[in-house]
């Protein structure tokens, strides 16, 4: 099962482009949760806290070099420098691991995923959102390009597999247990393996401390994640292997979607929504600008007529900290777990 988001998403617009969004439901829950209403549960909206900085592991490593590679697609690939990195993918991951693992200095440009603070001044290399351009990549004379599957076009990385550039694949398996192996990989690939293994300790602790931040409760809470482009007219309910399943069930919650029965993302539609029955519905940030903030919200199809549009309980998160499964993902599941959870006003 291919589990990018970017995959999902392009999956789901094919769908709205043969539906009406009023049209065929997305889910066959039973509707009769959708009066699952508590009186404490009026929290109203509420916003993930995550930090914008990426912290190294420590000061900058000494590579061992040259070392060959198993890379994602099969091939195996021989890296030979480390001094002109480019980390790209669609969620910014990989580039906040090699800045975790020391090497930010030797990192000569980013995706547009990649928004954290130690990145911000290099220079773009995607464009029309997540498309690599190799005039800007070649531009960069980088001298290993780490990336995965859920970013393109092959084209351009067959392009720069011509030119002599060692292109190293990393799985795309967007899951905080696929985090670890992300970590060993990109170490291995840039020849510092040992680091590797102090960062993935790291993260797997700050994971299991951002779990047990959840609030257990008996009945727990469903939670929808909707993706959001109001100037373009997308509007999607997010289910099983979306990504921000793991996330939700991390602190302890039930997805709504999956619980519909919905697998990857799908057009959000009044029935869909209604069978669904979030108690609390998730976006990211500038998702919910785009449609007018909690007011345009809950105009869209069902969304007022389930616990959480009802209750205004919206939660939303930055658009590069919540489907970036990478060194911050436990300070994520940390500050999701305190937005969703926190005290509400009886």
């Amino acid at each position: 099962m291919n589990a990018t988001v970017r995959a999902r998403i392009v999956g789901a617009l094919a769908v709205l482009a043969a539906l009406s969004l009023g049209g065929c439901a997305a889910g066959t829950a039973s509707a009769g949760k959708a009066d699952r209403d508590d009186p404490a549960a009026k929290c109203g909206p509420s916003t993930v806290q995550v930090t914008r900085d990426v912290t190294p592991i420590g000061s900058e490593p000494k590579p061992a070099l040259p070392v060959t590679v198993r890379s994602a697609d099969g091939r195996n690939v021989t890296v030979r420098s480390t001094d002109r990195i480019l980390a790209l993918n669609m969620y910014g991951s990989l580039a906040e691991i090699v800045y975790s693992l020391g090497l930010g200095d030797r990192m000569v440009g980013r995706d547009a995923s990649t928004t954290f603070a130690g990145a911000a001044h290099l220079p773009l290399v995607t464009t029309h959102g997540h498309d690599l351009s190799a005039e800007a990549i070649l531009r960069l004379d980088p001298t290993v390009v780490l990336t995965d599957a859920g970013i393109g076009p092959a084209a351009v990385l067959d392009q720069l597999r011509a030119s002599g550039i060692p292109v190293v694949m990393i799985d795309d398996r967007q899951t905080p247990p696929a985090i670890g192996e992300h970590v060993t990989a990109v170490a291995a690939a840039l020849g510092v393996p040992s680091v590797g293994k102090a960062l993935r300790k790291r993260i797997d602790t700050e994971i299991a401390a951002g779990r047990g931040a959840a609030t257990a409760s008996a009945t727990p809470l469903r939670i929808a994640f909707l993706y959001l482009r109001g100037t373009s007219g997308v509007y999607l309910i997010g289910g099983r292997g979306a990504g921000s399943d793991a996330l939700i069930q991390a602190i302890g919650a039930t997805d709504a979607g999956t619980a519909a029965g919905l697998t990857g993302f799908r057009p959000l539609t009044s029935e869909g929504m209604i069978n669904a029955a979030p108690d609390v519905i998730l976006v990211m940030t500038k998702g919910l600008e785009s449609v007018g903030g909690v007011k345009g919200l809950v105009r869209l199809p069902g969304v007022a007529q389930t616990p959480a549009g009802r209750n205004r309980r919206v939660v939303d998160a930055d658009d590069g900290s919540l489907l970036t499964f990478g060194p911050r993902t436990g300070k994520t599941i940390k500050a999701l777990a305190a937005a969703v959870h926190r005290p509400c006003a009886s």
